[in-house]
């Protein structure tokens, strides 16, 4: 029984030197004339020469005829060395006609000894979290660990160009003298293929993160400063359903976040009548029977998480984020630590942002401080609600229309579809779940924290809040025995103005406003609070209340303020004004109090009476009411 026949590995003529592979390429043409009667070259049409014709004469006979005639043409070669290159032909193909000697191949490192390509490898693995060093200093430390290693102590290093050269080869990919940020994220990736969880219909499977978003934006008190994007994605349809900008991401940004990806985008004005979710290819009419809040929205899906992965960021893992996912049944996967490839999606999106958008806005800063620059904070810069509003429509008009590269049809893949294409292609086998987010579920979404109803209200951080309707509740037992009978309250860090506490009797929220919300005209959040606690160290309630007053009112006149020059503020005071005003422009409404506020002070103001001839004091403040 013969052997099963196997295809000759033609293509690895190409591991030989050019002068082995034209030898064999020579070699062939003529053992094909022993086979075949005629050269490969040969017309169509042609006969066999008559000594090397199959039908006359036998194989052994044309290869003796054939080691005659390239003997007498100067190429001495026995019988024997004709058959055995044609036994080779027809076992490897044109490999077996080359000479296997100029295929041999040096050691991957040459003469250089193990020892030191061992010691280089783990210089070069060293500085994996390290800062970037230069190949001298590679090659120090390869020599330092040679030293060190009693075995290898007595190894000969090789010349400086020579590890150089070894420096070149070991160090390929590995971006050891180049970025630091490059080379960290080139040693987290897997060492195995790369792999993504399948998903099939939207909200399946999505991903959230934040990164700094690369523009600068000027806040309320002039202030220029870069702002941070979180942003989740959808990975069947590539969808970007929310994206959020603040200053600082916290906690209540990420359920912002949640909570906007399961509501609808209200077009809002200015926008183009083309934005709107009935001029898209989104099936606007068959969701307006299921969602009526879908009449007047704007060409973004609205996808509910099955699944979100997430770093392990604070934000993420933060109580409150945790507890908004369960509220709304939503499984939370947290990636593995310090391994950006499991929320590959999300990474890639968010670079898109920054080159599809940031780069375009003005106060752009490029990624990297070397790519920065000249006087951008001297240039025009939006605000942030005008750049969150100008996200909001980028995401609707370019992101949810542009073809994906990865949303291709598999039976089509020259065709890519959109996001809002693919998530119109996807409803029609998934359907549509509806997840209407109203008032109270907006509060469930907020951060939490469990305090004393006292018979004169709830203390906060030296805030007093206090409402007619928690007169049943004072130092009353909540009933939550785990919490030791406090009651559930949630707060919005950018707006200290309410707190919002849970009956659990009524299964309603109670609004509860701050008894000094009078004495601040606007809501600021606990970051301005904070500062002026510091400022104030020791003042009563009143006096804190002043002092944020001020701070806002300070920020709110811009630097031309005649009471506060800006060379006697702090930029640190600015920065606490700035990032709380520009978070209030997005927050709901607040409600009417159902009873005003009890005033300490009393209601009608009097002018106080002029002095002639007063002292003027440059630390009083202006603002501060008698």
């Amino acid at each position: 029984m013969t052997g099963k026949k196997r295809v000759p590995p033609t293509a690895r003529i190409a591991e030989f030197p050019k002068a082995a592979a034209d030898q064999a390429r020579w070699w062939e043409r003529h053992i094909l004339e022993v086979l075949n009667g005629l050269p490969p070259d040969a017309p169509k049409g042609a006969k066999p020469r008559p000594e090397f014709d199959p039908r006359v004469h036998s194989l052994a006979q044309r290869e003796r005829a054939k080691a005659a005639e390239l003997t007498a043409a100067g190429h001495k070669v026995s019988t024997s060395g004709i058959k055995q290159r044609r036994q080779r032909y027809q076992r490897d193909g044109l490999v077996g006609l080359a000479d296997g000697r100029s295929a041999k191949q040096m050691p991957a490192f040459g003469q250089v000894d193990g020892a030191v390509v061992e010691a280089m490898r783990q210089a070069i693995i060293e500085t994996a979290d390290a800062s970037t060093r230069t190949i001298g200093f590679i090659i120090w430390r390869t020599k330092q660990i040679l030293t060190d290693r009693e075995e290898t102590a007595a190894v000969e290093l090789p010349s400086r160009a020579t590890l150089y050269r070894l420096f070149e080869k070991l160090a390929a990919g590995t971006h050891v003298t180049g970025s630091a940020r490059t080379r960290r994220s080139v040693n987290a990736r897997p060492p195995g293929p790369f792999g993504e969880l399948p998903a099939s219909a939207p909200g399946e499977l999505m991903q959230i993160d934040s990164t700094p978003l690369d523009v600068l934006v000027r806040l309320d008190d002039g202030i220029a400063e870069k702002v941070e994007l979180t942003a989740m994605v959808d990975i069947a349809t590539k969808s970007i359903t929310a994206a959020v900008l603040r200053p600082t991401t916290k906690a209540a940004d990420a359920s912002a976040v949640l909570a906007r990806s399961v509501t609808p985008e209200t077009m809002r004005p200015g926008w183009p009548e083309a934005l709107r979710m009935s001029h898209s290819v989104l099936p606007h009419r068959r969701l307006l029977s299921i969602d009526e809040r879908l009449e007047h929205a704007a060409a973004r899906p609205v996808i509910v998480p099955e699944t979100i992965v997430c770093d392990h960021g604070k934000v993420f893992v933060s109580h409150n984020f945790r507890a908004s996912c369960r509220y709304l049944g939503i499984n939370l996967q947290p990636a593995h630590k310090a391994t950006p490839t499991d929320k590959g999606t999300i990474e890639k999106t968010l670079g898109s942002v920054a080159t599809l958008f940031a780069q375009f806005v003005a106060g752009y800063t490029g990624s990297t401080t070397d790519r920065r620059g000249r006087k951008l904070e001297d240039g025009p810069l939006w605000s942030l609600p005008e750049l969150q509003s100008l996200l909001d429509e980028w995401v609707i008009a370019c992101w949810q229309t542009r073809p994906h590269d990865a949303l291709r049809d598999p039976d089509s893949p020259a065709r890519a579809f959109s996001p809002n294409e693919k998530y119109a292609t996807l409803l029609e086998s998934c359907g549509y779940v509806p997840v209407p987010l109203g008032a109270d579920d907006y509060v469930e979404l907020l951060p939490e924290r469990w305090q004393a109803i006292n018979a004169y209200g709830i203390r906060i951080k030296h805030r007093i809040y206090d409402s007619a309707e928690l007169n049943p509740f004072r130092r009353q037992h909540s009933g939550v025995a785990a919490k030791k009978g406090l009651w559930e309250i949630h707060h919005d860090p950018y707006d200290v103005s309410r707190i919002w506490v849970r009956d659990r009797q009524g299964e309603r929220w109670i609004t509860v406003f701050w008894k000094q919300l009078h004495r601040v005209g606007v809501p600021f959040g606990e970051l301005a609070w904070d500062r002026a606690c510091e400022q104030v160290s020791g003042g009563t309630e009143e006096q804190i209340a002043d002092a944020v007053s001020a701070l806002l009112r300070r920020a709110h006149d811009g630097p031309g303020a005649k009471e506060d020059p800006p060379a006697t503020r702090s930029r640190r005071d600015r920065r606490a004004a700035a990032r709380t005003r520009v978070t209030a422009g997005d927050r709901p409404v607040p409600d009417t109090p159902s009873t005003e506020p009890t005033h300490d002070d009393g209601t009608d103001i009097h002018l106080a009476e002029v002095i002639p001839l007063g002292l003027f004091d440059p630390l009083a403040n202006p603002w501060r009411r008698p």
